[in-house]
């Protein structure tokens, strides 16, 4: 029977009918109902219309199709009775997996990372963004029997025609896939640069940088909209936000902050978008403080918030660097939930509860987070020229003026300020 490897891949995903498989190996610590939920979330982030939905408990997975025998025949009946076009796994597949399983199943398969290559690819906004897609799209297919090229060629461009099976042409094929990865690792380096300068320049300046970092989907943009009265694209979607979105906020006693909206995270998320996206992620390595904003009425909650922190390591963000948590969506529990969360939070100083759909608690958040930052600030008293203006000025942009007064020929400030833009303002020519 033939699989339709000869087709286009954009065939087998927007409009096309799928089942979601959740192999459950072992003892997982997510509920397996959620975890179908998500991957479902998933595929239909894509345009794929999930008609069915099945989870196989696995003792040990299988070297040539992950799941048993079994199960493989029964996924195939129903593959046929609804006349369904993919089989979207929630798995990391081989490729020999990836094959046995078309094969036998009579459809296209895909995994995991498959899935969320291909909504990177479709949500990715701004050329740093296709850059890094690309890239991470080419290193997972670099292992893999080529198949679906002339869709990528034509949906993202740059590959050129890359032709059908035969040792020699599949060894030509990664040779030219391992070219166009080492120019897109050139091009993304310089971005990385160019991102280099406009930190530095912010650094000097300096604005405390905050970053909201999450799980896909826990409301991250709609908090940021929230705080900074921007229109930021905040859907009930998996992985609404791809590229970063920097704003200027003020806070209690901070003039001027920056807000950076980023990239959603997600369990299991690909290796090859963890390095690939390296350049956007380190806004939040150098960030002065995380804000880690969860979903706290998903039913799989501390596993996302493990997921997060996993990754968090993994791009390199120091630990010691200042987070607070806000627990989002309280406005979707009720009863006992919400008064359990409530008190929850409460007992922590590093958390707040908040619904950043309607509001509650994000002053609260927003408190908090200034009172974070201006941790360690001290409270000066510094004379100035009553015409020197520049001066009040810059006073007013770095510190907070409790008081002010004049005596005799002198402005007097009271001033609350980190010791260092003390430091700077003494210095200044």
């Amino acid at each position: 029977m033939s699989t339709g490897f000869e087709r286009d891949a954009s065939e087998f995903t927007r409009g096309a009918k799928a089942v979601v498989v959740y192999p459950e190996i072992g003892v997982s610590s997510r509920d397996a109902e959620a975890r179908l939920e998500e991957t479902a979330g998933l595929a239909v982030a894509i345009g794929v219309e999930v008609v069915e939905k099945t989870s196989f408990r696995l003792r040990q997975p299988k070297a040539g199709t992950l799941i048993g025998s079994g199960q493989v025949e029964a996924l195939a009946v129903t593959v046929r009775d609804r006349e369904l076009q993919l089989a979207v796994f929630d798995a990391s597949l081989t490729p020999i997996q990836q094959r046995n399983l078309e094969t036998a199943l009579g459809c296209k398969v895909i995994d995991r990372t498959g899935l969320i290559l291909e909504i990177f690819g479709e949500r990715a906004r701004t050329a740093e963004g296709r850059l890094q897609v690309e890239l991470a799209h080419l290193d997972y297919q670099a292992g893999r029997l080529v198949r679906s090229w002339t869709h990528l060629e034509r949906q993202r461009g740059g590959f050129g025609f890359l032709g059908g099976p035969g040792e020699t042409q599949i060894e030509a094929d990664r040779r030219l896939i391992r070219d166009r990865m080492a120019r897109l690792k050139k091009e993304l380096e310089q971005v990385s640069r160019t991102r280099s300068l406009h930190r530095d320049r912010r650094q000097r300046a300096p604005w405390p940088v905050i970053a909201l970092v999450g799980y896909t989907n826990a409301g991250k943009s709609t908090l940021f909209n929230r705080m900074t009265g921007a229109d930021v694209m905040a859907e009930n979607l998996l992985f609404a936000t791809l590229d970063p979105t920097l704003r200027q906020i003020q806070l209690p006693g901070i003039d001027k902050a920056i807000l950076s909206d980023t990239v959603g995270f997600v369990s299991e998320l690909p290796t090859q978008l963890v390095a690939a996206f390296k350049a956007t992620l380190e806004e939040v390595v150098s960030a002065d403080l995380l804000i880690h904003v969860r979903d706290i009425a998903h039913p799989d909650t501390d596993a996302q918030r493990a997921d997060v922190e996993k990754v968090l390591e993994e791009i390199g963000v120091d630990e010691t660097t200042p987070r607070f948590e806000a627990w989002n969506k309280i406005d979707l529990l009720e009863g006992e939930a919400l008064e359990d969360a409530q008190v929850d939070a409460g007992r922590r100083d590093d958390v707040v509860a908040i619904s950043a759909w309607t509001g509650q608690g994000v002053d609260a958040l927003i408190t908090a987070v200034a009172a974070k930052l201006t941790h360690g600030h001290r409270r000066f008293r510094i004379e100035l020229d009553p015409a020197d203006g520049a001066g009040a000025a810059w006073l007013h942009q770095h510190g907070e003026v409790i008081d002010q007064s004049i005596e005799g020929d002198k402005a007097i400030y009271e001033v609350r300020m980190a010791p260092r833009d003390h430091e700077r303002f003494l210095q200044r020519g």
